[in-house]
């Protein structure tokens, strides 16, 4: 599916108005299932990215499980270094985990995301990725 020039196997979706408090840069969000495990396609505009968050969950519920689809982006736990994302790359995030994913600075980037049912489940929305950490990604090589 084209949206924009970029092309996907998912749709697009609309824009992500009712979580752009969460995001630098503009996002688009479409449902792709709802139910106990409710499934997502997160589009992300060159350069943008959420903020840094915790997804916080027991009895096995929290983890939130990323499946690149299209573009390229980043995704980064803190303390550890970036993960270049392309498509076909899947990351679990332990709940718990402190957090964000995102575009690269040049390209669209999609991902399929979901969160693994259990208790307690909540997100704890942090501070923003500030430019000077966003900046600072390698811009070429193996990582970029």
């Amino acid at each position: 599916m084209t949206a924009g020039g970029f092309d996907q196997i998912f749709p697009r979706g609309e824009k992500n108005n009712a979580y752009a408090q969460y995001f630098t840069g503009q996002s688009y969000l479409a449902s792709l299932a709802s139910g106990s495990v409710p499934v997502s396609n997160v589009t992300f505009e060159p350069g943008c990215r959420n903020h840094w968050h915790i997804h916080h969950g027991t009895g096995g519920g929290g983890d939130q499980i990323l499946l690149c689809t299209a573009g390229s982006g980043w995704y980064q736990a803190q303390g550890e270094d970036p993960v270049s994302m392309e498509p076909g790359t899947v990351v679990r995030v332990p709940a718990g985990t402190k957090h964000w994913h995102g575009a690269k600075a040049d390209s669209w980037f999609s991902h399929v995301a979901f969160i693994t049912p259990g208790e307690n489940v909540s997100n704890e929305w942090l501070e923003p990725v500030t430019d000077e950490v966003y900046g600072q990604l390698p811009k070429n090589g193996a990582n970029a």
